[in-house]
């Protein structure tokens, strides 16, 4: 992991500094994307690869902890150094036009906060730079992603995200308010311009997804698929992010991200008992 790219002498790479790259006309988007890894290949920065490349965007994938978990469960998280995070990003865009940021689980609080330098750096040249984080606090059974207060965690992050994605109990948690709506004030209030709040663990036969924006709220109704699935939440954070960075509507980009992650939920496929993997 803190092994770096050979420069011809001893010692890491240093990324040179240089100016705002651009991108050139036949290369593609790139997301940023800063989460973790499943080693089942279900979540984390496999999901987010896959997802992004749906879109006709590329990821450039930036670990910030290692885990060992299968498609069911958590059973330990290793951060990687916050410096090492910083490293990792700070290298790619020094030559490389960063699009959107996506971001999935940080691993700490201090990974969460290198990560809020990361974005306010970013934006000092992209004031525009739209950031997806997908506020991952524990797995489907409660398995805890972070070795701090995952909610705690990301109160850096918060007021410089474009597009929040929390499922009902991570609105909870992160707001402390009952309904949809409340939680999504709460959440604006503190810097989100927008909130996504996805209904996959609610009961019904509907999924209803509601989005809360500056301007604009709108529902969505999904039929309830049978069965648990395996970075859900990463697939549909993803591919938000790929599509803002094509400079995508927002309304465009939340309704054809929604749109993609159903079918590959629909199309999912089994690699063992328990969830199963979308087919993105």
């Amino acid at each position: 992991m803190t092994q770096y790219a050979a420069t011809g002498r001893c010692g890491p790479a240093t990324a040179p500094a240089a100016a705002l790259p651009v991108r050139g006309p036949d290369e593609r988007a790139c997301v940023l994307v800063l989460a973790g890894v499943d080693p089942s290949g279900g979540a984390g920065i496999a999901a987010d690869l896959q997802a992004v490349a749906g879109q006709g965007a590329h990821a450039l994938t930036v670990v910030t902890a290692l885990t060992a978990q299968d498609n069911d469960r958590v059973y330990h998280v290793q951060p990687v150094d916050s410096a090492m995070v910083l490293r990792q990003a700070d290298v790619l865009a020094a030559k490389i036009a960063i699009a959107a940021v996506k971001i999935g689980i940080t691993g700490s609080a201090a990974n969460a906060q290198a990560i809020a330098t990361l974005i306010l750096r970013l934006r000092a040249r992209q004031p525009d730079l739209p950031v997806v984080l997908d506020p991952v606090l524990a797995s489907g059974h409660g398995d805890l992603l972070s070795r701090d207060d995952a909610a705690q965690a990301l109160a850096p992050l918060l007021p410089l995200v474009t597009v929040l994605t929390p499922n009902g109990p991570e609105a909870r948690a992160l707001s402390g308010a009952d309904t949809p709506a409340a939680q999504a004030r709460v959440l604006r209030a503190r810097g989100c311009q927008h909130v996504l709040i996805t209904g996959g663990h609610d009961d019904g036969e509907q999924v209803v997804n509601r989005w809360y924006g500056p301007e604009r709220e709108q529902q969505w109704r999904w039929p309830r698929l049978p069965g648990g699935f395996h970075g859900s939440g990463c697939t549909l954070a993803s591919s938000i992010a790929g599509l803002l960075a094509q400079q995508m509507p927002m309304a465009v980009a939340l309704e054809r991200a929604q749109l993609f992650c159903h079918h590959a939920l629909e199309a999912s496929y089994p690699i063992a008992a328990g969830q199963r993997i979308p087919l993105r």
